[in-house]
């Protein structure tokens, strides 16, 4: 049975990956607030300042997601150093702590998946995104070389979404009207769900990706390739 390290395990995205794994998988949960039902394969972990807890993994995993992040929408102006820096924390280094604590499980599997997660903001310029763009651009830069280092063995990729209805985005999604603007920007006319996100990193896990690394997969209903006329 293939083991899995999830981390932001408890909400949104990361939830919906947890959902949509079926029972093949053995999965080891880290988040920053525990589950609701104690778990002998749960830890507690704040990815933006704690050391990983490394006694907690198992000798061989075949997976890795890692999905905190953050939405720090504001002008420029107003973006001090400190609000740059926690957004590097959390969604860079956070990343690059858990990848380097898990990174000998993962070569033990002999073929193993790590998934990142960056944003549409980051191949689509967007105003007021600079903090939360600069960030997951230097997760993408992180997961392309990380690529190349880690083949044949372990393969590394990103899924790139666009606004997408969790607790996260919540305070852009309040009132009707706000979610109706929101996907009436998307060729596909809606937000992304959950289980838009979690489908595309359980493929991204799953044998049927075993010629992929080094990709980012934009799941973001069209909005960073496409425009329509009408």
């Amino acid at each position: 049975m293939p083991n899995l390290l999830l981390i932001g395990a408890t909400s949104g995205i990361g939830h919906a990956v947890k959902e949509s794994l079926d029972s093949s998988w053995q999965q080891w949960a880290v988040s920053r607030h525990p589950p609701e039902a104690s778990s002998a394969r749960h830890a507690t972990w704040d990815a933006s300042r704690d050391p990983f807890p490394e006694e907690f993994l198992p000798e061989k995993l075949d997976g890795l997601v890692y999905c905190p992040g953050s939405i720090r929408l504001q002008p420029f102006p107003k973006l001090r150093d400190e609000d740059f820096r926690a957004d590097f924390e959390l969604n860079l280094l956070g990343a690059v702590r858990a990848t380097r604590a898990a990174l000998p499980a993962l070569k033990a599997a002999g073929e193993a998946s790590i998934v990142l997660f960056s944003t549409v903001a980051v191949s689509t310029g967007m105003p007021m995104h600079a903090s939360v763009a600069a960030a997951k651009g230097a997760v993408e830069g992180f997961a392309r070389s990380l690529a190349a280092e880690l083949a044949p063995t372990v393969r590394v990729n990103v899924v790139a979404p666009s606004l997408t209805d969790t607790p996260l985005a919540s305070g852009l999604l309040r009132s009707e009207r706000q979610r109706e603007a929101a996907g009436a920007r998307h060729p596909l006319g809606r937000v992304g769900k959950p289980s838009d996100i979690a489908a595309a990193a359980r493929f991204l896990l799953s044998r049927e990706s075993a010629w992929v690394t080094g990709q980012v997969i934009s799941v973001d209903g069209g909005l960073g390739t496409l425009r329509r006329f009408t």
